[in-house]
């Protein structure tokens, strides 16, 4: 559990109790910040075309389509069809965060040759708590040089797996330095997902440092009603206005329908 401060401790323990947003006005804001994803090996290019089709809603496009690298080209294709709103995500160094450098770089390459145009890349996180920042962040801007101005870096801290919320800190800070667009809490393959403490602090931090950087809250995100309280603390630390697909995205394979059910 992530301690935090007390005055940020006061404003999640609020947001905890209820978002500002409910029924069809939640589900109007949440549903073009949404990453839908697909990241399942034994899933195949049936549920990828059904889950790029869902991403065109009776409230509008959703944000982003995300999937394993091998379906990008294949979901770029099916989006081709449906909706040019709507961008392809893929993830890169996924999902155990290991320090191989080189592979990273050459995942995100093929990737965006394929036609992804965000990459949500797994921080070696484990490397960076052991010290070894500089080797850490080598990763982070390797794949900043291959994303070029074009395509949107996401770095995965897996906030999860860190209990100290000044190191957690320090790792978003480190991480903004070297380019990345987004933030985003985590992969959902480790035992903790996001959670609003993680979420607040990696918000405090893109407050604090003035960054145009995003946050994407992911892992385990199921309901509308946690939906809104990310997006109450997120209006909280930042601005009401804040809050975009430009800067704000939701990744989900589960949240879709309970949105929609709402409108």
């Amino acid at each position: 559990m992530i301690e935090l401060g007390a005055n940020l401790a006061k404003l999640v323990e609020r947001c905890e109790e209820s978002g500002r947003l409910t029924g069809p006005a939640l589900a109007r804001r949440a549903v073009r910040l949404l990453d839908l994803t697909c990241l399942d090996e034994k899933k195949g290019e049936a549920e990828i075309a059904a889950l790029c089709q869902s991403g065109q809603t009776k409230l509008g496009p959703v944000a982003g389509i995300c999937v394993l690298p091998h379906f990008v080209s294949f979901a770029r294709e099916a989006l081709d069809k449906i909706s040019s709103a709507i961008r392809v995500v893929s993830v890169v160094n996924f999902p155990d965060g290991c320090d191989d450098i080189a592979h990273a770089g050459e995942e995100a390459a093929r990737a965006i040759g394929n036609g992804a145009e965000e990459i949500d890349l797994l921080f070696p996180y484990q490397r960076y708590q052991a010290g070894e920042r500089g080797e850490a962040l080598a990763m982070v801007i390797g794949c900043r040089a291959m994303c070029g101005p074009d395509v949107t870096l996401k770095v995965i801290l897996e906030t999860g797996c860190f209990a100290d919320a000044s190191q957690l800190a320090a790792a978003a800070r480190d991480v903004i330095a070297e380019g990345a667009d987004f933030l985003k809490t985590s992969t959902g393959r480790a035992a903790k997902g996001a959670t609003l403490s993680a979420a607040a602090v990696l918000l405090n931090v893109i407050h604090e440092t003035g960054a145009r950087t995003g946050l994407k809250v992911s892992g385990g995100i199921r309901e509308a009603a946690a939906v809104a309280r990310y997006l109450a603390l997120a209006d909280a630390i930042m601005w009401r206005d804040w809050v975009s697909p430009a800067t704000f995205r939701v990744g989900a394979s589960d949240l879709l329908a309970d949105l929609l059910s709402l409108a």
